[in-house]
Order: structure tokens, then sequence, then C-alpha cells
């Protein structure tokens, strides 16, 4: 099996497809599954609200490839069967290397994290040196759990970046400029497994539907704030990826009319008025010593005034950018992550704000917004759900 043809990410397949329909069934009663336990066939059709017909062909489907186990049981005086999901002792590793981290989280095929490890990485690392010292990581992890490398399925990673879907090659405008031409190929004889990337606004977005309290929301932009801005798209329950894979690059949304010239070349993209680097710079003038995001933390939460404008300005515009978004998508929900969620509504205010400002009144009043569930772990988990959805996928 291959990262290249047996582990395809949910949003390789068309979306209208009927391979794509079962996979969205089959994630049904996987998450019915790890929230009720043991079910009978006739609870999971009316727990899902899937037909009878069609749960017994999944479910049928899902036992020939050892994802849950059948035994036949007398329910309510009749004959029935009843199912679980197997422990296979398969595992999917999810990775998220960020500026000064890398994270890897160690799950099973039912959503289950096994094991969970940080490491700390310098500012501007060398890639290939941190590649090796996670992969290090990774099978002092296996050893200590008793788990074997066959085991592994594959490893999802996260990387922020934009990612050419095509080749698995890292493209020019990553926030980590030393990412910008790795291959697949690359990762995979490092890691010595085969391995799926994805941005990772993306995965962030991915696990909020896979693991966080938002299971089920089929439209959904998560919006990751840091160094750069990305956005990750799941619409109608998939991940978007559009022809290329770049999407969601907020960030380089133009705000500013003859603006500061942004990294991607363009003029007053929004990256350049509202990334967390600029309110650091805009803090940091006049003062005695550089600012940190924790100073922006933890003068926020003491109401200091200046950081509360900054804090507002760069808000309300990343919420205008997410207005116009949300005009042409029609999210449910709109998910804030990266480094400064800890401000909590000093962040979410502003960015409503914005959204009303821009967005048509009715999508503005019924899309909400909110603080993402799964913190600075959602990268990586949503690194290990692209794993552990294309092992389900499997045949498919």
């Amino acid at each position: 099996m291959t990262a290249a043809s047996g582990l395809p990410p949910r949003g390789a397949r068309n979306p209208g497809s009927q391979g794509a329909l079962r996979h969205l069934n089959q994630e049904r009663l996987v998450e019915f599954l790890l929230a009720n336990g043991p079910s009978t066939q006739a609870e999971l059709a009316r727990g899902t609200g899937l037909s009878t017909a069609t749960v017994s062909n999944i479910v049928r489907d899902m036992a020939m490839k050892g994802v849950v186990e059948t035994s036949p049981v007398t329910s309510s005086g009749r004959r029935a069967l009843l199912v679980q999901l197997t422990d296979t002792g398969d595992i999917a590793v999810g990775v998220d290397f960020g500026r000064r981290h890398a994270r890897i989280v160690l799950s099973t095929l039912g959503y289950e994290v096994i094991a969970e490890e940080e490491m700390a990485l310098p500012l501007g690392y060398d890639v290939a040196g941190a590649v090796r010292q996670v992969a290090e990581l990774l099978d002092r992890m296996l050893l200590a759990g008793g788990h074997d490398r066959q085991s592994v399925l594959a490893i999802g990673i996260g990387i922020p970046g934009p990612i050419d879907r095509r080749t698995g090659t890292v493209l020019q405008g990553a926030i980590l400029p030393e990412w910008v031409g790795v291959r697949l190929r690359d990762l995979e004889e490092a890691f010595r497994f085969p391995v799926v990337v994805d941005n990772d606004a993306n995965l962030g977005a991915l696990a909020e539907v896979t693991w966080g309290a938002n299971r089920g929301v089929r439209n959904l932009i998560f919006v990751k704030i840091g160094t750069g801005i990305g956005a990750g798209l799941i619409l109608n329950g998939l991940p978007y990826y559009g022809f290329l894979g770049i999407t969601g690059e907020l960030g380089h949304t133009p705000v500013v009319e003859q603006g500061v010239i942004c990294r991607c070349g363009n003029r007053g993209c929004l990256e350049t008025v509202a990334s967390t680097s600029v309110m650091l710079e805009t803090l940091g003038h006049g003062a005695d010593a550089p600012v940190s995001t924790a100073d922006i933390l933890r003068r926020g939460r003491e109401r200091d005034p200046a950081v509360l404008r900054v804090v507002s300005d760069a808000g309300t515009a990343i919420g205008g950018a997410i207005g116009s978004i949300a005009n042409v998508i029609n999210p449910e929900l709109v998910l804030i992550g990266g480094p400064l969620v800890g401000l909590g509504e000093a962040l979410l205010d502003p960015i409503r704000r914005g959204i009303q400002h821009n967005a048509i009144p009715i999508i503005a009043g019924t899309t909400v917004v909110r603080i993402s569930s799964l913190g600075d772990r959602a990268e990586s988990l949503g690194a290990a759900a692209l794993v552990i959805q294309g092992a389900l996928a499997g045949a498919e």
C-alpha cells in the first residue's frame, strides 16, 4: 500500500460519486458505534437515519475489511446481528509540523488516541534534520507502546503551506520557507512508512468534524490565525481541495488597496495587516523588549487597551475576509484556531463584526462563530484522521 494509491485522502474522491456517499454513510455508522458502543443493525438504522438495507450493506463491507465484528443476538425476542468496532491493532500516525514544534499522535482505527508527544524545534529549523528527529521519536513511541512497525498503516503529515496534491510537493508561499520543494517521497524515505500530506488548516477542519465537538457538521470553515492565516473548508461533509489542492489561502485575500507587498507578491493581503507577526510588530514599537504571543494573551486578559485595539483591528479584517467567503459557500459554522484562541471573546467579537459587515444579513445572522474545540491538537488529530479515513475507504 502506497501513499499515492492505497490511501487516497477523502477530498480526492468526487464528492458527488457513489463512493463518496458510501464513505460518508460508513463514517456515520462508525461515529454511532464510537458514541454508543456495540449496536444491532436495527439500532444503527434508527440512530443514523439510514435504511436497514443500506446499513446491512455497509456493515457487510466493513466486516470484510475487518473494521467491525458481527455476532448473532436476540433483541426484543427476535434474532438480530450485533455490530461492534474491531480492535485490529492497526495504527494511524498524525504529525503536525509547526514553526517551533512537532506533535505526534498515534491512534487506532476507532479514533482512540493511544499515544501523543510534542517536541520543540528551533525557529528556521533544517527540515531534513527535523524530520529525522521526529522519525526517531516515533520509533521510540512505537517501542514504548509495544507496537511493531507493521501495525502502522501510514503517517499523515500537516504542513503550514500550500501543497500541490498532484505531486505532494510543498509550494512557494509556505510560512516555513524551509519546506518549499520538499516532496512526498522525501518524507517516505525518512520515515520508512507510506505518507500522506496536507495543509495544516485543512487538517484542522477535518479534525473538527471527525474528533471534535462538531462531528457531523457538513459545512464549516476552520480558520487558523498565526504567522499566516489559512482556512480549511468542509463542504457537504467533505474537505474541499479545488483543482490543485490550493484552497483556503485566506491570508492572501487583498484587503488594503495599495497596501504593503505581501510575501505572495500581491499588495495589501490580509496577512500583512492581521497575522500574529504583524500584531507583535505593532505592539513592539517603542517597547523595551520584544513582545511575544504569550504577552498578547496575558495583556489581553488584563484588558490592556493597546492589545485589545490591535486584536480588534486584526479580528475585524479577518472577519471581513471570512464574510466574503461565507457569501459564496454559506457555512453553518466558523471555527477559529491558532495561538490566540485564549483571548476568547476579545478575538471572536471583532471577527463577528467583520463577518456582519461583509456577509449578507441572513448569512451573517445564521453563521455560528466560535473557538476550535481541539486547541493545538487539531492539526495532528486531523493528520491521523486522514490516514484512518483512507484505510476505511479501503477498496473503494
